[in-house]
């Protein structure tokens, strides 16, 4: 399966995040020895399932690289529109690609053993979207202090992951889900949001689980979709903020001393 990763934003002088990028790109923020893309870039050219590697919002004088075939895409302003150039990218290497995993550029402490399980869980069933979500005590117990934000339903509180699969043809049919997806990204609220207020009712009162939430996303929407319980807090540890910086930074640390 071919990735997508998005590196198009850059932090502006309000962003909390600036005092490190100063101007560069987000994902070029140094962490431990090397920028935060880079990480990821590793993780995913040691992944067994992975093909290709289509980066969007940076281009070669970036100097990052991958050990699979990489390819760069200047980046298009919205992110709706670098996941749509992305993938026709992925058509044009591969007119028969169905499904592409899509990985957001900060979250550098994945490893090519999550990548891979993620593309393993999300081609089984029959569906048009899987989305990963992380468990509270997961997150927490792998990052202390990361201060994530949760949807707490009737039986687990999860938080979004950034690493998910879809399928190609979404892309075209439905521009306007996009568009209210990526503007949802960072809230939890705004997420449960689309599926319905009526069901929203239900979430803030936790009288329905996850199971039930998902069956009613995927109704509204209109796409056959799949939330995985994903045991790795890493695929949903993005950085933000300067506190999960920090924490990561030094995770990073960490991993490159041992």
């Amino acid at each position: 399966m071919d990735a997508l990763v998005t590196a198009g934003g850059i932090p502006t002088p309000d962003d909390p995040l600036y005092q490190y990028s100063l101007g560069k790109p987000k994902a070029m923020i140094e962490m431990a020895g090397k920028p935060m893309i880079q990480w990821v870039l590793d993780a995913l050219g040691s992944a067994t399932q992975v093909d290709n590697v289509i980066l969007v919002g940076l281009d070669e004088s970036s100097k990052v690289n991958c050990s699979k075939p990489l390819h760069f895409i200047a980046n298009q302003g919205e992110m709706i529109d670098n996941i749509k150039i992305g993938t026709q990218k992925v058509l044009e290497i591969n007119p028969k690609a169905k499904l592409l995993l899509a990985v957001s550029s900060d979250i550098p402490t994945i490893t090519a053993d999550m990548v891979d399980w993620a593309i393993e869980n999300c081609q089984k069933g029959d569906y048009a979207l899987y989305y990963n979500v992380v468990e509270r005590s997961v997150m927490e117990k792998r990052f202390p202090g990361a201060n994530r934000s949760y949807l707490k339903l009737k039986d687990i509180q999860v938080c979004g992951g950034d690493m998910n699969a879809f399928a190609l043809w979404t892309v075209s049919a439905k521009k306007n889900l996009w568009d209210k997806l990526a503007a949802s990204r960072k809230s939890v609220l705004k997420q449960a949001a689309l599926i319905g207020y009526d069901t929203l009712l239900l979430v803030y009162f936790r009288l329905i689980g996850l199971d039930q939430a998902a069956a009613k996303f995927s109704k509204k929407i209109k796409i056959p979709s799949r939330a995985v319980l994903c045991p790795f807090a890493e695929i949903a540890m993005d950085v933000d903020k300067p506190h999960q910086f920090q924490l990561v930074r030094d995770d990073l640390e960490r991993k490159s001393t041992k």
